[in-house]
């Protein structure tokens, strides 16, 4: 058996104020599955995501299962994931499996990569980058939300990229979906706004626990 990520996206129009308890809620639901390795239920920012305002109408769930069976069973008949998939007017699943990760979530990492992986690389390429801020840094931090957002809109080869989060202000993350990987080579060693950053967040110490993570897109489901 291989495991299996993916990433949930849920589009509300009605129901926000259900979903947004559901970040609470889900908690209890989620640990009690079988096959279920690792999760986050995780809110999201304004706009694009780069925003200090809350976006009450998008929350995503991340997961991380024994095998893609398990997924599949979670997806079909888990009565609170039809629920929330019948109260959004849209929904995206994106099925992902890890090829680099460095870093921590919640003192783990998740992602367990093969030796000797084989990539396909005409897939395209999701980003997850994460962090908890150090209390100190949190204005430096976001001093700086407005270059990186900047930065990532005028990128060539992003198809979407979503600030989201497990609590607001500290816990911060983005996923993003590339064409390519060289297109996220491009952007992450010659864009000088994004560079300089990261440049600053090392330096400077702003994160007290980060993850950055590279997954193929093997597959897609939407409503």
């Amino acid at each position: 058996m291989s495991r299996l990520t993916t990433i949930s996206i849920f589009n509300l129009k009605s129901n926000r104020f259900w979903a947004f308890k559901q970040m609470a809620i889900s908690r209890g639901i989620l640990k009690e599955l079988n096959g279920l390795n690792f999760y986050k239920i995780l809110g999201t920012g304004g706009g694009k995501g780069f925003s200090l305002w809350p976006d009450f109408s998008t929350y995503a769930l991340l997961c991380v299962w024994e095998s893609e069976e398990y997924f599949e069973n979670f997806r079909k008949k888990n009565k609170w994931y039809l629920t929330y998939i019948n109260k959004s007017y849209n929904h995206r699943i994106l099925l992902l499996k890890p090829f680099f990760s460095k870093g921590l979530w919640s003192g783990e990492n998740p992602f367990i990569i093969k030796k000797n992986i084989k990539r396909n690389r005409s897939k395209k390429v999701v980003v997850l980058t994460r962090a908890t801020l150090r209390i100190s840094k949190l204005l430096r931090f976001w001093s700086f939300v407005n270059m990186a957002s900047d930065a990532i809109k005028k990128a060539k080869g992003v198809e979407y990229f979503k600030g989201v989060g497990e609590l607001p202000f500290i816990q911060q993350a983005t996923v993003s979906i590339w064409k390519d990987e060289a297109s996220i080579n491009m952007f992450a060693y010659k864009n000088k706004n994004h560079s300089e950053i990261i440049r600053k967040t090392k330096r400077e110490s702003w994160y007290r626990e980060d993850m950055f993570t590279r997954f193929e897109l093997i597959g897609e489901i939407t409503n």
